[in-house]
């Protein structure tokens, strides 16, 4: 099964402060950890939303809205992206994670194999060719 595991901004984040030298080395530990581990598939953090956009879609054209967005607290800073045997191990790697005041919010990825019948074996086939393709890419 494959979790996101979202990393909330805050104002620090938003204003662009880099992570110190030690936090930078806390973080690498731990992503060693589950590379090492065979957890990780990825992770990154995220520009503030100042450098970033939404785009709303409606009855009409969508429309888009540059950045910053209002509220730091409803706001992504970075995500993992994780390979897991369940949510619950997901959990347990995230008590681990070196954060001394935040949250992390955990989301389970949904598979081909959870749009049922839906999923056509046609559509099915060009979504394993477009994963095909983006593994090439990474």
């Amino acid at each position: 099964m494959k979790f996101i595991v979202f990393v909330p901004g805050n104002a620090d984040t938003e204003a662009g402060v880099m992570p110190t030298e030690a936090e930078l080395a806390e973080m690498t530990a731990f992503n060693e950890r589950l590379s090492e581990a065979g957890v990780l598939l990825g992770g990154e953090g995220l520009h503030p939303t100042a450098k970033g956009a939404r785009i709303y879609y409606g009855d009409d054209n969508p429309t888009i809205t540059d950045g910053p967005f209002a509220e730091s607290k409803e706001i992504v800073a970075g995500f993992w992206l994780l390979q897991a045997k369940s949510m619950d191990e997901v959990k347990e790697w995230m008590r681990q994670a070196p954060f001394k005041e935040a949250y992390v919010e955990i989301r389970q990825i949904f598979g081909v194999e959870d749009f049922g019948d839906e999923l056509t074996p046609e559509l099915r086939e060009r979504e394993e060719a477009m994963r095909a393709k983006a593994e090439d890419l990474a």
